[in-house]
C-alpha cells in the first residue's frame, strides 16, 4: 500500500471565517485535506464553502454530517454549491440502533445520485464499515491503534479494491495541549457506542492518539495502516494555524 495522505481535522464550531484562516494554511503548508465536522451551531458545509472560497486544489471533507439530524436531501443543494471536484462528504447515521444501516444507505443513494461528490461514512461496526466500502467510497474510521486500523483497511479493500479508508487520529503537537487530548480521549471512553468498541477491540482510548514525543513514530504507523490519516487536531487555545505548521515541520 503506498504511504497514506495527511490531512488536517478541525471542529465546525470554531466557524467560517476561522474556518477559512486555517483552510489557506492548511493548503500553504501541502495537505490533501481539510475536514471539518458537523455540530448543532458548527454548520460543515457553510465552513467549507467559506474555505473553498480561498482554497484552490484543497480537498474539502466533513467528517460527519448525522443524515438523522440532517437528512440526505436538505444537504443536496449546500453540497452542490461546493467544488464537486474536491469535496469528500463524509456522513454518519447519528443515532445508532434499529434503521441506522438503512438511513445511511439511502442518504448514500440520495447523495450519489444528486450530486457529484465522493461519500464516505463514519463507521464503528463491521456492518456499517462493509455498508461503507460496498455503497459508498469508503469508511471514515476513528479512535483506533495502528494494528486495529490496519485490519479494519484490509477489510474494506478485500470487500472493494477502490475503497478509500481514512482514519481520524486525535493528535497534539504541542506539549501545552496533551492534557486536552487526555480529556478528549477520556470523554470518548465514557460514551456507550465508543465504550462498547474500545472493549470489543480490546484497546484503550489513550492507546489511539498521537502525542508530541512519539508524533514521528506514530504517524509512521498510521500512515501504512489505511489511505489517509486526518490529524485531528487538538491544541492549547485557538492555535490552530501553529499546529498545522508544527505538523507540516514533523512530516519533514
Amino acid at each position: 500500500m503506498p504511504e497514506a495522505l495527511v490531512s488536517i481535522g478541525v471542529a465546525g464550531a470554531l466557524g467560517p471565517a476561522a474556518i477559512a484562516h486555517i483552510a489557506a494554511v492548511v493548503e500553504s503548508a501541502g495537505f490533501h485535506a481539510l475536514w471539518v465536522n458537523d455540530a448543532p451551531g458548527g454548520d460543515s458545509l457553510a465552513a467549507l464553502a467559506a474555505a473553498a472560497a480561498v482554497t484552490d486544489t484543497l480537498v474539502l471533507a466533513t467528517g460527519v454530517v448525522p443524515v438523522d439530524r440532517r437528512p440526505a436531501r436538505s444537504l443536496v443543494d449546500a453540497v452542490r454549491a461546493l467544488p464537486q471536484e474536491r469535496t469528500v462528504l463524509g456522513i454518519g447515521s447519528g443515532s445508532g440502533g434499529v434503521g441506522a444501516l438503512a438511513r445511511v444507505r439511502e442518504a448514500v443513494g440520495v447523495l450519489r445520485d444528486q450530486t457529484r461528490v465522493r461519500v464516505l461514512v463514519g463507521a464503528l461496526g463491521p456492518k456499517m464499515r462493509a455498508l461503507a466500502a460496498t455503497d459508498a467510497d469508503g469508511p471514515l474510521l476513528s479512535w483506533l491503534t495502528p494494528d486495529a486500523a490496519a485490519a479494519q483497511s484490509a477489510t474494506a479493500h478485500e470487500l472493494s479494491p477502490d475503497a478509500h479508508v481514512a482514519l481520524y487520529v486525535r493528535t497534539a503537537v504541542d506539549p501545552a495541549a496533551v492534557s486536552a487530548l487526555e480529556a478528549e480521549a477520556d470523554r470518548y471512553g465514557g460514551y456507550p457506542s465508543y465504550a462498547a468498541n474500545f472493549a470489543r477491540l480490546g484497546i484503550r482510548p489513550g492507546d489511539t492518539v498521537l502525542r508530541p514525543e512519539g508524533f514521528g513514530p506514530g504517524i509512521r504507523r498510521y500512515r501504512a495502516a489505511v489511505d489517509e490519516v486526518v490529524l485531528r487536531a487538538i491544541v492549547a487555545g485557538d492555535d490552530y494555524a501553529g499546529f498545522v505548521e508544527a505538523a507540516a515541520a514533523r512530516l519533514g
